[in-house]
């Protein structure tokens, strides 16, 4: 089977080829199945030799890589080879079959001559070549005749593709002032096309836009600046189209293009500028130290970092008045009075000057500035406003020094205030009262003397601390103060006094000159000396003949034992007038009591009893004593509970009492003998009953009953006492007519039961029950309508039966 090549541009090659025999001469290549075939002279040739002679070897395929020029267009399929086998006899017993990529679709084969074709157009950028299969096999029974082999069908390239940036557009940046040939940016384009057959991919870099600004290296696709001094304050971006062509640049090449953004970046290459060589700022005399008196700026071309600007102060006649600090947010010079400087007055000055700098922080490295460039100065003058000002005390504090002593009206001390205003007004004097509670200072409204209105102690208060008030009489707003210490110096005005205690014990036995007790003296005034209080006894020699005093020279003294030893029975206690003088220049002496009980004392010095002791108990005991006064207590309390009881008994009801008993139940068994008998209770206390008088008495808001005047028992005594004969009735009814009038006691709808049983009253009973023992024509109650609602419900019921 053999192989042949044609090519669409070598037809005449071609043509030459399909002229051959049916067997080529091998041709030994690299693949493709061989296989040696033997080799018959052909007829009429001379005989051979014995010498050996040389065969050529047959191969059953003989292969050569297929090429079709991609792009290539023609109305019927190319024809790109021929397939043949020696087996193949041209009678059609032998058919080719095709197969693999593209096969049946982009090639096809003649499946009795061989010949294969390619049907359309092929793109090497897409696929550069397509790998086969070929097979010849017996028509009839399809069995293979020759051994399948693969063979490859390369797509030979042609330029057809436009080189092209990948990224466009693109953005670089460089420093402003960067010097000549500085590296930018470097473009690479890209070519499909095949880079190793000829120059369809080889590829020339150049800028169509962006000149004289930049250069490109043709090769490497580098941009570098080509211009120095390029200002970003001047132009900031340029914009730049570079051109990529191939086939090394030649005419006939393709070309692609990208676009390139080039942006400069900004250095520190622009000193600060004031817009004005001279500013104007005013300032009220009365602004406050640390205020702002106005801005100033500079201005700076460069951006950010390279625009920040440092404002100082580098002359004037105001540097220690005003001080100039840097807004770092505004960029700006704020002017201030300085916080501890003094205050502007329009009186003495009226106006400052001040030379500010301007400069950049830290200049850059990369840009040289000539000298004095980086900087510059500016002049701002400051013109004092007068304005209305508070008066001013000679001195902002005052101390005066006074005694306690001194008298009350007596002047301290004097202070000066004036307006500082041109026109010097008069000022008005006066005392913060929010400084002197207890108003102890006066001073004088027009003349600032400051007197002493109240007595001082230097023991309570030794430091007084007042404000004093200067008003401008013309603007009472405007007011000025100063602060005044008033020291009170202390004086001798307090005698020493002895410490407590003043009682103490001397023991019976003591010896003579033996130390009863030391006593101390103290003294309220800051200048006492306690070693030099003198202590002495009083002039009474009866205690001079018992005791003796010693000063000990340093504010104490000691009591001694005259004699000794003591009696209690003799003299119990001792009373010791001491007197305590200071050393002060006018000395002043104050006299005291000690009490000095004797007592008897054990051997170690411990107190044991003291004063006297009655003779009649000297023998008694301690446990008998307590027994004796608890029978005592338990007798004084049987005689207290056995008269309160007895008083109890005696005590009569008043009518408070009554009132109470009226609203309870009391139950008892017993019966009383009428009014004769006395024994139960006592009459005289319902006698001596009395209605109390309600002076401007509240009444009672419901309806009150109307007694009948032919009612028995109705004469009542109200307001006084009650005669001895009157009857139960009488007196029933009086309650009645008393409860009437008091407005505290239940309405008269409520039932109120007002009982008493006894023998032979002349009142008889109000019990309704015996009216059921009589008839209707005994007794008519008609009068009980006329009772009022209190009653209305016992004449329902007794004089329903008439009516009926």
């Amino acid at each position: 089977m053999a192989f042949q090549v044609c090519l669409p541009l070598e037809l005449l090659l071609c043509a030459a080829v399909l002229t051959c025999t049916s067997t080529l001469l091998a041709i030994p290549r690299p693949y493709g199945n061989s296989r040696s075939l033997s080799h018959t002279l052909p007829e009429g040739a001379p005989p051979r030799s014995n010498t050996p002679v040389l065969r050529r070897v047959r191969r059953g395929w003989v292969w050569n890589q297929f090429f079709v020029l991609e792009e290539y267009t023609a109305t019927e399929p190319v024809y790109v080879g021929k397939l043949y086998s020696d087996q193949d006899k041209g009678d059609g017993t032998v058919r080719y079959i095709l197969t693999g990529e593209g096969a049946g679709t982009i090639f096809l084969i003649d499946e009795y001559t061989g010949d294969v074709r390619v049907t359309s157009r092929l793109d090497r950028e897409r696929c550069s070549e397509y790998t086969l299969e070929a097979q010849a096999v017996d028509r009839v029974s399809g069995l293979p005749v020759e051994p399948a082999s693969e063979f490859i069908i390369k797509v030979q390239d042609i330029n057809d593709s436009e080189p092209r940036f990948p990224g466009t557009p693109f953005n670089a940046t460089v420093p402003e002032m960067a010097e000549v040939g500085t590296p930018i940016l470097q473009v690479t384009a890209i070519d499909d096309d095949d880079p190793a057959y000829g120059n369809s991919a080889k590829l020339v870099y150049s800028i169509l836009q962006g000149q004289p600004y930049f250069t490109i290296e043709p090769k490497t696709g580098l941009i570098r600046t080509a211009l120095p001094g390029m200002d970003r304050e001047t132009k900031e971006t340029y914009i730049m189209v570079v051109e990529a062509k191939d086939m090394a640049g030649q005419r006939g090449g393709l070309t692609g293009t990208a676009t390139v953004i080039v942006s400069l970046s900004d250095i520190n290459d622009n000193p600060p500028r004031f817009p004005q060589s001279t500013y104007q700022l005013s300032v009220s005399e009365n602004a406050a130290a640390g205020s702002e008196v106005g801005r100033i700026r500079a201005e700076d071309a460069d951006l950010e970092e390279n625009a920040k600007v440092i404002y100082t102060t580098i002359g004037g006649d105001g540097q220690s008045t005003f001080e100039v600090i840097t807004d770092t947010l505004t960029q700006e010079g704020i002017v201030k009075l300085r916080q501890h400087s003094h205050a502007v007055n329009y009186e003495r000055k009226q106006g400052y000057t001040l030379k500010v700098e301007a400069m950049n922080p830290a200049p850059s490295s990369r840009h040289t500035w000539p000298p004095g460039a980086s900087r510059d100065v500016a002049t701002v003058h400051v013109t004092v406003l007068d304005a209305d000002e508070p008066p001013v005390f000679s001195s902002d504090h005052r101390t005066f020094r006074v005694q306690e002593d001194q008298a009350v009206g007596s002047a301290l001390g004097s202070v000066t205030a004036r307006d500082p205003d041109a026109e010097n007004s008069r000022v008005r004097y006066s005392i913060d009262h929010n400084t002197d509670f207890e108003r102890m200072f006066e001073i004088g409204e027009h003349s600032g003397v400051l007197t002493l209105a109240r007595a001082l102690d230097h023991e309570q208060n030794a430091w007084y601390n007042i404000s004093i008030l200067a008003t401008q009489t013309n603007n009472e707003a405007m007011v000025g103060w100063t602060a005044v210490a008033i020291q009170v110096i202390d004086v001798n005005d307090n005698p020493p006094l002895l410490r407590p205690p003043l009682s103490m014990v001397v023991c019976e036995n003591i010896r003579p000159g033996q130390v009863v007790q030391t006593i101390a003296a103290e003294d309220r005034d800051e200048s006492s000396n306690p070693s030099e209080f003198r202590f002495f006894l009083g002039p009474d020699t009866k205690v001079r003949g018992n005791f003796t005093l010693r000063d000990n020279m340093n504010g104490t003294a000691s009591l001694l034992a005259r004699h000794g030893p003591y009696s209690r029975s003799g003299q119990p206690q001792f009373l010791l007038p001491v007197l305590v003088s200071d050393g002060g220049n006018r000395p002043l002496t104050s006299s005291a009591t000690l009490t000095v009980q004797v007592c008897g004392c054990g051997n170690d010095g411990s107190v044991r009893r003291c004063g006297l002791e009655p003779a009649a108990l000297a023998g008694v005991g301690t446990e008998a004593l307590i027994a004796l006064l608890a029978c005592i207590l338990i007798l004084l309390v049987l005689v207290v509970l056995f008269v309160s009881l007895r008083r109890r008994k005696k005590e009569p009801l008043s009518a408070a009492d009554d009132e109470e008993i009226r609203e309870n139940i009391i139950a008892y068994d017993d019966e009383g003998g009428g009014e004769e008998d006395t024994e139960a209770f006592d009459i005289a206390a319902l006698r001596t009953l009395q209605t109390p008088s309600r002076p401007n008495s509240i009444r009672r808001h419901d309806v009150r009953p109307e007694l009948a005047s032919s009612v028995p028992g109705t004469s009542l005594c109200l307001g006084r006492e009650c005669p001895a004969t009157v009857d139960i009735a009488g007196f029933i009814a009086g309650r009645v007519r008393q409860a009437d009038d008091d407005p505290c006691v239940p309405p008269f709808d409520s039932v109120q039961v007002y009982a008493y049983e006894g023998c032979g009253s002349l009142a008889g009973s109000l019990s309704s029950i015996e009216s059921f023992g009589g008839s209707d024509s005994d007794q008519g109650y008609d009068y009980l309508t006329e009772w009022g609602p209190r009653f209305q419900r016992l004449a329902d019921l007794f004089g329903s039966a008439e009516q009926g």
